[in-house]
Parts: structure tokens; C-alpha cells; sequence
């Protein structure tokens, strides 16, 4: 699995395509973790909730999208504002040691899990050792 990675979320530069409505999109902030059962990917999306994540695998490539709904309050007047509000996007390579058939997907307070299972193939095999 490849893919660029970043220790914040920061805005994609501006030759990728943004939102219809212009709006910013965001490389989340993801953690990696590899176990004997596959990798497991943990992503930062705040505002996203589950009905706005749209996963895709086509060609060994995950692209995941967030989209938010940010409210807007009546008679708002932004003075100030430490985060922009945007959309999120991340793609990765995947290698064929994963199964596509088994990867699962879970939104739980703005983290997004996403759980690529090995390939029974790529799986590590034991090998006993005979003694005399």
C-alpha cells in the first residue's frame, strides 16, 4: 500500500479537483496499523457522518470521500474561524495481499475505520518442524 503521507490535514493543492459548490477538500489525518490479519486505517473526518462517506476500490485503488454538512446558523457573523469547513478525500494503492471482498468500513465521532483484511494467500503460514 502506497501513499503520501502527512502528519496534519491540510488542504490538497489546487490543481485537484474541489467540491460543485467550491469548497475546500481536505487530505485527512490517518493513522496505520498493520497486524498478522491485515491493516486497519483510522481517519480523521470531522462533521462527516456515516450516510456522507462514499468508498470506493477500483483498480487497486481506495478512494475515500467525506462530505459535510456544516450548520450554518441564522443571523451568523463569522469574526473568527480556526477551521475551515470542506470536504475529505484520500486515496491509496493497494497491493493484492488484501481481500476486496472483506474490507469493512465503520464512522464512530468524526473517525472513520476502514479494515482491509489479507488475502488468504498473503496471509503468514506456520510450518511445523519435525524431530526425529
Amino acid at each position: 500500500m502506497t501513499t503520501e503521507m502527512t502528519g496534519t490535514s491540510e488542504k490538497i493543492p489546487a490543481e485537484t479537483p474541489e467540491t460543485m459548490a467550491g469548497g475546500r477538500i481536505y487530505r485527512p489525518v490517518t493513522d496505520i496499523v498493520e497486524t498478522d490479519q491485515g491493516v486497519t486505517l483510522y481517519m480523521e473526518m470531522p462533521g462527516v457522518t456515516s450516510e456522507n462517506v462514499d468508498i470506493t476500490l477500483e483498480k487497486r485503488i481506495l478512494t475515500i470521500r467525506g462530505r459535510t454538512n456544516p450548520p450554518t446558523p441564522e443571523k451568523l457573523n463569522l469574526v473568527y474561524a480556526e477551521y475551515g469547513a470542506g470536504d475529505y478525500e484520500r486515496a491509496f494503492t493497494l497491493s493484492e495481499d488484501f481481500d476486496p471482498d472483506r474490507i469493512e468500513a465503520a464512522m464512530h465521532n468524526g473517525v472513520l475505520t476502514v479494515t482491509l483484511p489479507h488475502a488468504e494467500a498473503a496471509k503468514p503460514k506456520k510450518i511445523a518442524v519435525k524431530g526425529n
